[in-house]
C-alpha cells in the first residue's frame, strides 16, 4: 500500500490559512491597516471601492521594505516581529504571524510598491493568487502601497457568502474604528468609491472619538482613569443618560490592540446598574496597559481575544474605575482643559475705548405712593331687586321650569342670599330638594 500523506502546495496551504485570516474584505482592511501602524506610519490613507470587492488599498508613510523585503513579506510564517519562541511572551506589535500577506495573496490580485526613506527607487511587485508574475524597480513615496483587487475572485464560493455591499462597509467601517480610535496622533483618510469617507487629523483621543462620531460627544463622554501596579486603566465612558439599546460603541483596547471579552464587559456593565434601563448598553472607549508577559495574545486567528493572568482582579479594578467615574460626574461634571483651536475667541480690541457705566435715576419716582386700582362691582337697585326667577336665570341659563316647581316666593319675605331663601324656603319636615341645578362660579 502507498503512502497516503503528502505535503499540500503552497497555494492551497495559503487558501486554508486564508480561510481563517481573511473572512471578508474588512478582514483584509484589518491587517493592512496593522501593518501600517507597526511600520511607524503617521499618515494612512485607505481606498475603498464595491466595498472591498474590486479594490482595497492602504497607502502608508512608514519604514518601507528593502528590496529582498518585499519579496519575502508575502512567504508564509516570515515575519520582522519575532525571532524566537520567547518573543512571544513580550509582544507589543499589532502582527507576529506572518500569514496575512501570503493569505491575501492566495485568494486576490495583490500588487505592492514599497521603498525606503534612504532609497532612492522602490520596488514593485505582483501576484495573481499566489502566483508570483514579476517584480521590477519602481518611482515612488516613501512607504508602502498595497492594492488588493477582485478579492475571493479564484475562490467563487467565498465570494457568494459575501453580504450586500452595504453590510460588507459596515464591517469595513468598524475594523477602521478599531484602529484609528487607538492611535490618535496619526491621520487617517478614508475613501470610498472615490468620495471622502471620513478625514482624521491628529489630536487626543477625545478629540479622535468626536471626530468618528459627532460633535455631540463632547458633552456625553466621562474621563476614566485608574493606575496600579497589575494594569493601567484610561479612556472615557457615556454618560447613563446617552445609554443606547443597541451595541455598537463598546471598545476595550490592551496594549494597543483591540479585544473582545463578555467577562470585562459584565465588568462595566455592572458599574451602571440601576443607572440605566436594563435593555440598554453604555458606551465606553477603555484603553488597559499591561505586562505583556501576563497575557497571551496567540489564541485566536484574527488576534481579537486575548487571555489573562489575572483576570479576575482586572475586573475589580476596572469595576471600581468605572463607578468611581460615574460618581465623580453625578457630584460635579468634569472640566475639559483640551480645547480645540476653533473654540478660542478673540480678545478684546486694544483700541476700543473705554466707557464708564451710566445708570438712569428717576428722580420723581415715589416708592411710597399708592396708585389706586379700578375695580369691577355689581350692584343692585334696592328698588329693582330681581325676582326669585331673575336669580335662577342669573345662576343656570339652561333652567327649565318643570309641572311640579314650586311657586316664585316673593322676594321681599327673606332678607338673606337668594339660594339661602332657596334652602330654607320650608321647615325642616316640608323641606324639598330644589328640581332645577345650579352652577358653582
Amino acid at each position: 500500500m502507498s503512502d497516503i500523506i503528502r505535503l499540500l502546495p503552497d497555494s492551497v496551504a495559503n487558501q486554508i490559512a486564508a480561510g481563517e485570516v481573511v473572512q471578508r474584505p474588512a478582514s483584509a482592511v484589518k491587517e493592512l491597516l496593522e501593518n501600517t501602524i507597526d511600520a511607524g506610519a503617521t499618515d494612512v490613507k485607505l481606498i475603498i471601492k464595491d466595498s472591498g470587492k474590486l479594490l482595497i488599498q492602504v497607502t502608508d508613510n512608514g519604514c518601507g521594505m528593502s528590496e529582498r523585503d518585499a519579496r519575502m513579506c508575502f512567504e508564509r510564517h516570515a515575519t520582522s516581529k519575532i525571532q524566537k519562541a520567547d518573543d512571544l511572551l513580550a509582544i507589543r506589535t499589532l502582527g507576529f504571524r506572518g500569514e496575512a500577506l501570503a493569505s491575501i495573496a492566495s485568494i486576490a490580485q495583490v500588487e505592492l510598491k514599497t521603498k525606503r526613506h534612504e532609497d532612492e527607487i522602490g520596488t514593485s511587485i505582483l501576484i495573481d493568487g499566489s502566483e508570483f508574475k514579476g517584480q521590477s524597480p519602481v518611482q515612488c513615496q516613501n512607504g508602502t502601497t498595497v492594492s488588493v483587487k477582485n478579492l475571493f475572485y479564484n475562490v467563487p464560493a467565498r465570494r457568494n457568502f459575501l453580504k450586500s455591499n452595504t453590510l460588507e462597509l459596515k464591517y469595513i467601517i468598524e475594523e477602521f474604528f478599531r484602529v484609528a480610535l487607538v492611535h490618535p496622533d496619526i491621520t487617517f483618510t478614508f475613501y470610498n468609491q472615490d468620495k471622502i469617507l471620513f478625514q482624521l487629523p491628529t489630536g487626543n483621543l477625545k478629540q479622535r472619538i468626536i471626530n468618528l462620531y459627532s460633535s455631540s460627544y463632547t458633552q456625553r463622554l466621562i474621563p476614566v482613569e485608574q493606575r496600579t501596579a497589575l494594569v493601567n486603566i484610561s479612556g472615557f465612558i457615556g454618560k447613563p443618560e446617552f445609554a443606547k439599546k443597541s451595541r455598537g460603541e463598546q471598545y476595550f483596547f490592551t496594549n494597543g490592540r483591540f479585544i473582545k471579552s463578555a467577562y470585562l464587559h459584565h465588568a462595566v456593565d455592572g458599574a451602571f446598574k440601576e443607572l440605566i434601563p436594563d435593555d440598554s448598553v453604555p458606551s465606553y472607549f477603555i484603553f488597559m496597559e499591561v505586562d505583556p508577559q501576563t497575557i497571551d495574545v496567540n489564541i485566536h486567528p484574527t488576534k481579537t481575544e486575548i487571555n489573562f493572568q489575572d483576570i479576575k482582579s482586572i475586573y475589580a479594578i476596572l469595576h471600581a474605575a468605572v463607578k468611581q467615574s460615574i460618581g465623580k460626574f453625578n457630584l460635579a461634571p468634569s472640566l475639559d482643559f483640551e480645547t480645540e483651536q476653533s473654540m478660542n475667541l478673540p480678545l478684546a480690541d486694544e483700541n476700543r475705548p473705554v466707557r464708564q457705566p451710566v445708570i438712569t435715576v428717576n428722580p420723581d419716582f415715589n416708592p411710597f405712593e399708592k396708585k389706586t386700582q379700578p375695580q369691577t362691582s355689581f350692584s343692585f337697585p334696592l328698588q329693582n331687586k330681581p325676582s326669585i326667577q331673575g336669580w335662577r336665570d342669573l345662576y343656570d341659563t339652561n333652567f327649565q321650569p318643570t309641572e311640579k316647581s314650586p311657586p316664585p316666593i316673593p322676594m321681599e319675605d327673606y332678607s338673606h342670599h337668594p339660594l339661602q331663601m332657596l334652602r330654607t324656603s320650608h321647615s325642616p319636615s316640608e323641606r324639598k330638594e330644589p328640581r332645577f341645578k345650579t352652577h358653582t362660579l
